[in-house]
């Protein structure tokens, strides 16, 4: 059973190889924050945060390293619900299109947001809306490459399963942006028009769709024949 049980998680990971090669980068640097003190910290995440100062000195840099860091992590426990959405998102998003598709469309989103959002800072700050200090603000993360890949996702599902996962995604990215309008929630938002917009990508993919209502009658069948026969009692005569 346990030899089963390990070939069958074995092949889950080699389908998405580099969604969970991430993902234990991401534990690693978790684990880091963690360990070392807060002014270290500091020191690290800044240097590496996509923020307006370091964008306009060394922008490749920080672009790539802030997507190895977890912005406000400390401990495992915060870097579980990141675990749990990248199973749900990002495996099922590789396997579709192949870890270079994946790859380009999220880091993609990710650049583009990134500076959609830096932008409108500086604007707000020139504009004296923001306050000057928020320059050098800490901001790393991997939120804009999810949100960018939540989004592409909706061409992989069936119809009209779709139309109901696109309303929740948008819901979900555009009430924060509403209701408390904030620079990352801006690049949030960013990151899922950037995702919706790259159908022209995975068009050539949109045969490959997952339908919910046969993956539930599938589960059902399979319940059905795991399920132990009861054979019939007959009544005495």
């Amino acid at each position: 059973m346990w030899r089963r049980v390990f070939t069958t998680v074995w092949t889950y990971l080699r389908r998405s190889p580099l969604t969970f090669i991430w993902l234990a980068v991401l534990l690693a640097t978790t684990s880091v924050q963690h360990a070392v003190s807060p002014q270290f910290l500091d020191a690290i995440l800044v240097h590496r945060s996509t923020n307006i100062d370091q964008l306009t000195t060394d922008p490749l840099r920080v672009i790539v390293m802030s997507l190895w860091w977890l912005d406000g992590g400390g401990d495992a426990a915060y870097w579980f619900p990141y675990a749990i959405s990248y199973v749900i998102f990002h495996a099922p998003a590789e396997r579709w299109l192949g870890s270079f598709r994946w790859l380009a469309i999220g880091f993609t989103g990710h650049v583009i947001a990134t500076f959609v959002s830096e932008g409108a800072l500086a604007l707000a700050i020139r504009d004296g809306i923001a306050n000057g200090s928020m320059r050098d603000t800490q901001d790393v993360g991997v939120s804009y490459f999810l949100a960018t890949i939540v989004a592409v996702l909706t061409y992989h599902i069936a119809r009209p399963w779709r139309w109901a996962y696109l309303a929740g995604v948008l819901v979900s990215y555009a009430v924060p942006l509403l209701v408390a309008p904030t620079f990352t929630a801006l690049g949030h938002f960013s990151s899922v028009l950037i995702g919706l917009a790259c159908y022209p990508v995975v068009r050539g993919k949109t045969d490959d769709q997952w339908d919910p209502a046969v993956t539930v009658r599938r589960l059902i069948r399979r319940w059905r024949h795991s399920s132990p026969e009861v054979s019939p009692v007959r009544r005495a005569c």
